[in-house]
């Protein structure tokens, strides 16, 4: 039995394996209908989502199989004090496998410590998202058509982006990637993903300037500024508009730029963006599916 809890959990090869894959299940989906029939997902989600959660669940029942499980805290025994080690022992009872979503860090680590099914992290706090990053490569794969040599942008909420450091954590294993890290100085990029880049030898440079790096780029990964991990109110609403991506800034962007964003947005990339061939953040979110299914019937060994 094996847990995703970080993306370095799969191996490089296992990931290639696993993109493999997930190209194969979007090239013909019916093929995969009934791989996991019989089976069951646990959906445990203590915090808000839309894609991630309607993904994994999407998936699940595309490969045949059933979902049960929660959609907020609030419904759950958490809220009358269940322990997350309590849960996830009961959702093995009912359940093959395992997405868990939590506000806190370590969480998932926690569930995967306690479980009898395998364990899928689907969000801790500002720490890792896996399945996200693994949608993102499996995305930049399509678009790009590789995975190494590029000069890959993240812009926004860099401090708090659990999406942008597992990312960072996956492409610096690739040769040749440079990372262009725009924010503002109070979210910047937290010091152990500046160790890891230094430990492996990535060139990265960090930058307030969106609009002057641009042109470097051969990726640019937005993010929202996270109103849910501010602890107080004027914090956010200071930083929340510091970068806004618009046709404009786009003037000196490489014509092959693929720009992608985990979402949700909120106006960190104006609309009129949508219809800028380059924009793959939806093409983005539809991959999310199917690098699900191709994860979880990796875990079910199926």
């Amino acid at each position: 039995m094996r847990h995703v809890i970080e993306p370095t959990d799969l191996t490089l090869e296992e990931q290639s394996e696993l993109i493999a894959e997930a190209s194969l299940i979007m090239r013909n989906p019916s093929r995969y209908a009934e791989v996991c029939r019989g089976k069951i997902l646990a959906s445990l989600f203590y915090e808000p989502s839309t894609r991630t959660r309607l993904s994994f669940e999407s998936a699940m029942i595309s490969l045949g199989g059933s979902v049960i499980g929660f959609a907020s805290g609030d419904v759950s025994s958490a809220a009358k004090g269940e322990s997350i080690a309590d849960t996830i022992r009961v959702a093995g009872c009912y359940a093959d496998i395992c997405a868990i979503r939590h506000p806190k860090e370590g969480s998932a680590l926690v569930a995967s410590q306690f479980s009898t099914i395998p364990v899928i992290n689907a969000g801790d706090g500002g720490h890792e998202h896996p399945t996200q990053t693994y949608t993102d490569i499996l995305t930049i794969n399509a678009v790009k058509g590789r995975l190494e040599n590029m000069t890959v942008g993240l812009c926004g909420d860099l401090k708090f982006g659990r999406t942008v450091h597992s990312l960072i954590k996956t492409l610096s294993l690739h040769p040749g990637n440079k990372f262009l890290l725009a924010s503002p100085e109070e979210l910047a990029i937290p010091d152990y993903i500046k160790w890891i880049l230094r430990d492996r030898g990535c060139e990265f440079e960090e930058t307030r300037d969106l609009e002057g790096a641009i042109g470097k780029m051969d990726i640019l990964y937005m993010t929202r500024v996270q109103k849910e991990r501010f602890f107080n109110e004027e914090d956010y609403v200071r930083l929340k508009d510091s970068y806004i991506l618009d046709m404009a800034k786009l003037e000196g962007a490489k014509p092959d730029l693929a720009i992608l964003h985990p979402l949700p947005r909120v106006n960190e990339i104006s609309v009129e963006v949508d219809k800028d061939p380059r924009a793959v953040y939806f093409y983005q979110a539809m991959c999310g599916k199917f690098v699900r299914m191709a994860l979880i019937k990796k875990l079910l060994d199926l």
